[in-house]
């Protein structure tokens, strides 16, 4: 049985109870693109903060790219999930191709959403990383860790389902992972939405543009 209707009634869920917290100073709210945006837009309404992506992309085995065995983002260098390439038999040499394509497209899109618009500056914030679910925790962790190199005060994870492996898996990345629903059938995220259908570019680019007209003066600084 689903927990939620769609993505945008997980993310109300998950805002009624970040809405209720007393610790979310000087917050920002970072989607994971695309699943996340949906989800991401409501948290970020309900807390008055600026709505971001920030792209992160998967690695996938050669033979099964659905198969996430490391992931990228921004500039930084590929996070490997190392027992996994050794019990496939890959190297992270074999995997260039992969790599390189994979940055090609994580490029495109940031460059589709943002328009120009520079990265928000989070220096000293608290950091939502916001995606529609955790699976393996691959791609958050690249993430993770991309962030946690630009300064902020804390970083969370904000999730309205995950796995119990995935979740404890990305404890020592963020300061909080909160996953409200943590179910040991948890198989795939999409299984536990009523509607689960695919967002597009144009999708992401309509939350961004309602997240920026919502947003006061003084929320949206941006990075140096």
């Amino acid at each position: 049985m689903a927990l939620f209707r769609d993505r945008g009634h997980a993310g109300r869920e998950l805002a009624r109870d970040l809405r209720e917290r007393g610790d979310l100073t000087d917050p920002v709210v970072l989607a994971l693109p695309r699943g996340g945006v949906a989800v991401a837009q409501e948290v970020a309404r309900a807390l008055d903060a600026p709505l971001d992506v920030l792209v992160a992309r998967k690695i996938g085995a050669p033979f099964h790219e659905e198969f996430g065995v490391g992931a990228i983002c921004g500039d930084d260098p590929p996070v490997f999930d190392e027992w996994t390439l050794g019990r496939l038999g890959l190297t992270e040499a074999a995997l260039e191709p992969v790599v390189t394509r994979e940055r090609a497209e994580l490029h495109r899109r940031e460059e589709l959403y943002r328009r120009g618009r520079p990265a928000l500056d989070l220096r000293g914030r608290t950091v939502l990383v916001v995606d529609d679910g955790l699976a393996t925790g691959v791609t958050a962790r690249a993430a993770l860790r991309w962030i946690r190199g630009r300064s902020p005060a804390r970083v969370l994870l904000v999730v309205p389902v995950g796995s119990p492996e995935g979740v404890a898996l990305m404890g020592p990345e963020a300061d909080e992972v909160i996953c409200p629903h943590r179910p040991v059938d948890f198989m795939a995220v999409g299984l536990w939405y009523d509607d689960f259908e695919q967002l597009t570019d144009a999708d992401v680019l309509a939350a961004l543009h309602s997240g920026a007209e919502g947003r006061s003066a003084g929320d949206g600084r941006s990075g140096p």
